[in-house]
């Protein structure tokens, strides 16, 4: 089968090729390009591959623009640094979304996925084949994948921007309309999320919304109380300055949250 690497750093290139062969040395690399010109040029003039590794952060540009350009007949694996283009990728021909370095096992996954899906298509040639819907396998492939959760924060302290990390926070919460978190040395930053926005970006298993204005760590509970109205009633630590009572709908998940 014959592969397209579409990648503007040469160490990357070198790596990716050592890797895909080591996993299957049936894979024939038929071209290498760097750019999206060279790119969009090499599939006019060339028979389609099997499969293309596409970078997504090009020197001139993002990939993307590349499907705006050329009709791309091939199977497409994104390769990328960033973390934030899953759903775009999946809105072309992408089947996969590796995040780099690149993993042996991961890419192993990402070529089961395209085997699997070059059976199908195989399975749909037959006269006696169901009808095949690739938009529905695409779809299908697309929901198998890892959810990719927020990592970091970028706040403002004063002139100047910090990243947080998410390990280094304690608790989420709300005051007067407004989000903030605090960190585990106690300082309090203002953030531009909802703490909906927030618990659907964040980690179920690290993260919790005990009520619709505080999402707590496991680690930020420092005591346990039964409150009124069958609720409970938790003390923080660092300190926080209100009431952080769990609703009484999340108690029994709560638990067993707090018991993983």
């Amino acid at each position: 089968m014959k592969v397209l690497i579409v990648e503007d750093e040469d160490l990357a290139v070198r790596k990716l090729r050592k890797l895909v062969q080591e996993v299957d040395p049936t894979l024939e690399v038929a071209g290498i390009t760097a750019s999206i010109e060279d790119t969009v040029g090499w599939l006019k003039n060339n028979p389609a591959p099997d499969l293309i590794f596409m970078d997504i952060e090009l020197a001139d540009g993002q990939s993307f623009e590349i499907f705006e350009q050329v009709e791309v007949n091939s199977t497409v694996i994104f390769t990328t640094s960033y973390d934030e283009y899953a759903l775009q990728a999946f809105k072309v021909n992408s089947i996969d979304y590796l995040l780099k370095p690149i993993q042996k096992d991961d890419l192993q996954r990402s070529l089961k996925k395209f085997r699997d899906l070059k059976v199908r298509r195989q399975e749909v040639s037959a006269p006696s084949a169901p009808a095949f819907n690739l938009d529905k396998l695409l779809r299908e492939l697309q929901l198998q994948q890892p959810k990719e959760y927020r990592r970091r924060f970028l706040v403002r302290l004063g002139q100047r921007l910090l990243s947080i990390e998410v390990q280094d926070i304690a608790f989420f919460f709300t005051d007067e309309r407004f989000s903030f978190f605090k960190t585990w040395n106690n300082q309090k930053y203002l953030i531009d999320y909802t703490l909906d926005e927030l618990e659907d970006a964040l980690d179920p298993g690290m993260f919790f919304r005990i009520n619709r204005g505080v999402i707590v760590t496991h680690s930020t509970v420092e005591q346990i109380q039964p409150y009124f109205g069958n609720r409970l009633s938790l003390t923080l630590k660092p300190v926080f300055e209100k009431e952080a009572i769990v609703s009484r709908e999340k108690v029994s998940d709560f638990k067993v949250w707090m018991g993983k």
